[in-house]
């Protein structure tokens, strides 16, 4: 099962470092039978997207809580086993897709790692000021949000975290 964990470029450092995702519990998201209800589609690709795009948002939290992290959303994707991941069903929309990892994951099995351009930077520290308003339910703050949403995350091979963290 593919699996998105949210992080910052300081978490991505540390995972690098000790090669591996951890400690346990990890929080990440994926295709769980929720999501689909929710997205209705039948189209994995997009599922998955969704399922990225939902840890993003996530790596936007975390941002917000770490206001010396640099100002880039990252997501790391793992392929593990079926068995390995727990569904943590939300009450909530924001929840949706949730899932645990009761384990380390090394770092040797991601699928890749997902990084806001430069660029981007202004827009995600703007977001990460806004997201407890927006969360809140202030609409303009909601606004803001979504401009960091309008940034699609690159991609990177595992081999190239140095680069990133330079």
């Amino acid at each position: 099962m593919r699996v998105y964990v949210p992080l910052t470029l300081p978490g991505l450092s540390e995972a690098h470092e000790a090669g591996e995702l951890g400690p346990a519990p990890l929080r990440a998201y994926a295709v769980t039978p929720a999501l689909r209800e929710w997205y209705v589609s039948d189209d994995i690709e997009e599922l998955e997207y969704a399922a990225l795009t939902r840890a993003a948002a996530a790596s936007l939290q975390l941002l917000a809580a770490d206001p010396a992290a640099p100002r880039r959303r990252v997501v790391v994707a793992l392929d593990v086993a079926d068995k390995a991941v727990t569904d943590l069903p939300g009450a909530d929309e924001a929840g949706l897709g949730q899932v645990g990892l009761a384990a380390p994951v090394r770092l040797t099995v991601a699928a890749a790692v997902h990084v806001d351009a430069d660029d981007a930077e202004a827009d995600v520290a703007a977001a990460a000021a806004a997201v407890e308003a927006a969360d809140g339910g202030d609409g303009d703050a909601r606004s803001v949000v979504d401009g960091a949403e309008d940034h699609e995350l690159l991609w990177f091979g595992v081999q190239e975290i140095p680069g990133l963290l330079k």
